[in-house]
């Protein structure tokens, strides 16, 4: 025996059609002309389209152009469409996470299957030894007839009649009996488990491709600005970064902080509930500066959830890998109470999170383009804090 594991509607007229049809031929030559300047004038739609964004790079819900958008508006809408991509970024963690899992699960069960078999098969070789001598003696042991069927379901009723009997050698069969039983049991959650496995890579994919049409849509509103219009914004964010609490960053990720940053990360820490709490604050201030990656944990970049969790991980703590999983590592703290080294979430759907440092600051991993850096934490729609455990 040897062990195998085993996923009509009348066609509608163009718009532009009536300018390309009838009519003599310098006429025509005009309609055509005018088409093409109109094809030429026209935008292409991008990915923002693809990835369902409210409304596209090129239009508005009204029909206007995109390019009459303020550099203000075009910046409203990149914030959305961070926001949606974090939160398919949270359901891929949440699906890898899973799958992870999953793969560490299948591979202990082929493990666990592989030794029972080879017990069950050194078993069986014994009890074959027996049958022979039995034959050769002029008669083969009912229990050993039972072993030899070749239905393994009436094999396995039958030894359980037979250990009843109380015989040693009926008790040897049974036995034989439960290991086969315990094998079969273990392929059965092997095969369970590659079906789960193939679903949560199907979601996988799904929320990868989510992830990044949010984020080429972005891009591609950004890419409407000039260089100027690009660097006032990225300075207004530092500036909101700075605002309400006195970090002293200038570009907003840790630039002026530098000089002084071994104080301010020891004085926060001194101030955390418990030395797991301070280690944790002291890696969110070592990561100043590092970019926001997407599905990352480190240590060249991280999302949001990947900071945190790097950050408790050096304080000696584990923690799942998403927000909405996060926010259930512990009790939950008030916001009037919070100490260093407490999440804090945001957002409704808890899409968001940042590792609170004291004085209403948090270090957080922010989106695209924005490295890890101090904020205030009345910059977001605040949702809850907890204080792992």
């Amino acid at each position: 025996m040897t062990a195998t594991v085993a996923s009509h509607r009348k066609p509608r007229q163009h718009p532009l059609a009536s300018l390309t049809g009838g009519g003599s031929r310098s006429a025509r030559t005009a309609r055509t002309a005018a088409t093409l300047a109109l094809a030429g004038a026209a935008p292409t739609f991008g990915l923002a389209q693809a990835a369902g964004a409210p409304l596209t790079p090129d239009f508005d819900a009204a029909g206007q152009a995109a390019h009459r958008l303020t550099p203000a508006q075009i910046k409203d809408r990149v914030d959305a469409l961070y926001q949606e991509a974090e939160v398919a970024t949270q359901s891929y963690n949440g699906a890898k996470e899973s799958a992870d899992t999953a793969r560490e699960e299948l591979s202990r069960l082929q493990d666990e299957a592989a030794r029972r078999t080879g017990k069950l098969n050194a078993a069986r070789t014994e009890l074959g030894a027996l049958a022979a001598g039995q034959y050769r003696s002029g008669g083969v042991d009912p229990t050993v007839r039972l072993l030899l069927s070749a239905d393994p379901q009436r094999y396995l009723d039958g030894a359980a009649v037979l250990e009843r009997t109380g015989s040693h050698q009926a008790t040897a069969v049974a036995g034989y009996a439960r290991r086969l039983g315990s094998v079969r049991q273990v392929r059965q959650r092997a095969e369970d488990t590659v079906e789960r496995l193939a679903d949560t890579e199907a979601q996988l994919k799904k929320h990868r491709v989510t992830v990044v049409h949010k984020l080429g849509a972005a891009e591609q509103l950004l890419s409407r600005l000039t260089a100027e219009q690009r660097q006032r914004m990225t300075a207004r964010d530092g500036a909101r970064s700075t605002r309400g609490g006195r970090t002293d960053q200038g570009d907003g990720h840790g630039g002026g902080l530098l000089g002084r940053l071994p104080g301010v990360a020891g004085a926060a820490a001194a101030q955390a509930p418990n030395p797991r709490a301070a280690r944790a604050v002291s890696f969110a201030y070592s990561a100043l500066g590092k970019p926001y990656v997407w599905g990352a944990t480190g240590p060249a970049g991280y999302d949001c959830s990947g900071l945190t969790q790097a950050a408790w991980k050096a304080g000696g703590v584990a923690l799942p890998r998403t927000t909405y999983t996060q926010i259930s590592s512990g009790p939950r703290v008030a916001r009037s109470q919070l100490a260093p080294g407490d999440l804090v979430f945001f957002y409704s759907g808890i899409s968001h999170v940042g590792i609170y440092v004291g004085d209403g600051r948090m270090i957080h991993a922010p989106h695209p383009g924005a490295p890890v850096r101090i904020a205030p934490i009345d910059q977001m729609p605040f949702a809850a804090a907890t204080r792992p455990a």
